[in-house]
């Protein structure tokens, strides 16, 4: 049972407060209420609705700061996580989320103040900060969100206010694409290694860490088969050596015409030596070029300027190597299983722009079969029913 009482502040103003037994038998009170009927109706969905069906939550909890538990939902995220990923969430925290809810408690964050704070970071905060991506918004928020998820979990608030802002939409771009000629130019604008892992990500699809964490005994001239069971992952300036993406081991293929670039970088060395090894780095792992767009100096932006091809990055090999599996026949499960995706499904959706030809292929298929089943011939000619009302 809850009791109301009228009390007046250091600033003579009349509020109301509600004091109250916890579950335990403790006693405690919520106070501020500027009208007895505010205070009652708290009171009735808080303390005797709550305490009745279970589901108290005691308003002490949620003084805890969002700050507080930021540490223990990194540190999960940190044990759960690939490293790169990890990377990208502990920087979102920083520079987006602590600045601004660190020290805000849970039970003070609402929807409007965190829809006003979503919708400067995608605008520009004015701050200098000019507008940034649907990706940098939707991570940031991710932080805030997967922090009073736990506060939830937790039973320090009631639900995740968080939970229901509106999110700006990710846009994604088009694939480069690049053609056999195209893979050729830019991998003879290459020199040393740096042509054969041009090669080895255009033709075989794999990711960066993939391709420069491969050892020497990953790779079976006999079968034609290169085998992934680590990446060495670029988080910043370091190597991180862990296992692929999706935590799964595959096994892969490659065309003949690589089999002699890849013996030369393999035959005479020991098993667990590096295919692909920069001695100018402390690591010893090839480390990835980043911004080549931007970036003149970077010696794959200079490959592309020579090739005559349009700057991208390292990953776009990605996509030409989807790009040519499918056109030399693969089926999407193939494809699948030399890219490492999780699901055909996946596979579909990241590169359904590849099987446009499968829907005009569908087409002349479905005309062929009407064809033969001799049906369709009056269709065009089919007259208005009388009865169907005219058209206004």
């Amino acid at each position: 049972m809850a009791n109301i009482s009228k009390y007046t502040t250091s600033k003579g103003e009349t509020r109301y407060r509600v004091r109250y037994r916890k579950p335990d038998g403790s006693q405690t009170d919520k106070r501020g209420f500027r009208r007895k009927t505010d205070a009652e109706q708290w009171a009735a969905k808080h303390v005797t609705v709550a305490k009745a069906e279970g589901s108290y939550i005691d308003p002490r909890s949620g003084r805890v700061t969002v700050g507080e538990l930021a540490a223990a939902w990194l540190a999960k995220k940190e044990m759960t996580t690939k490293p790169s990923y990890y990377d990208d969430l502990e920087g979102a925290w920083r520079k987006w989320v602590e600045p601004v809810w660190g020290g805000v408690p849970v039970s003070s964050v609402t929807r409007e103040d965190a829809q006003r704070w979503v919708t400067g970071i995608r605008q520009g905060d004015g701050s200098g900060e000019g507008a940034k991506s649907a990706s940098v918004v939707i991570r940031a928020h991710g932080v805030l969100a997967g922090i009073l998820d736990d506060a939830v979990a937790d039973r320090r608030i009631p639900s995740n206010p968080v939970r229901g802002v509106e999110l700006p939409r990710r846009v994604k771009g088009r694939h480069a694409y690049l053609t056999a000629g195209q893979v050729d130019r830019l991998a003879s604008a290459c020199e040393g290694q740096r042509r054969t892992i041009v090669l080895t990500l255009a033709l075989c699809g794999m990711r960066w860490g993939e391709c420069v964490g491969l050892t020497v005994g990953d790779v079976d001239f006999e079968r034609r088969r290169i085998n992934i069971s680590r990446s060495a992952t670029q988080v910043q300036r370091h190597i991180i050596v862990g296992t692929p993406k999706t935590h799964e081991i595959r096994s892969i293929t490659f065309p003949d015409q690589l089999a002699p670039l890849l013996h030369a970088r393999c035959d005479g060395r020991a098993q667990d030596e590096l295919v692909f090894r920069d001695p100018s780095t402390v690591d010893g792992y090839v480390h990835q070029p980043h911004s080549p767009k931007a970036d003149a100096r970077n010696w794959f932006a200079r490959a592309c300027d020579e090739a005559g091809i349009p700057r991208m990055t390292v990953h776009d090999l990605r996509h030409t190597a989807a790009s040519l599996m499918v056109r030399s026949g693969a089926n999407v499960k193939a494809v699948q299983r030399q890219l490492g995706h999780a699901s055909a499904a996946m596979t579909l959706d990241v590169y359904a722009d590849l099987f446009d030809d499968d829907l005009d292929r569908l087409g002349l298929d479905l005309s062929g079969m009407l064809a033969r089943e001799d049906v369709g011939k009056m269709w065009a000619d089919e007259k208005t029913d009388a009865s169907e009302p005219k058209r206004q």
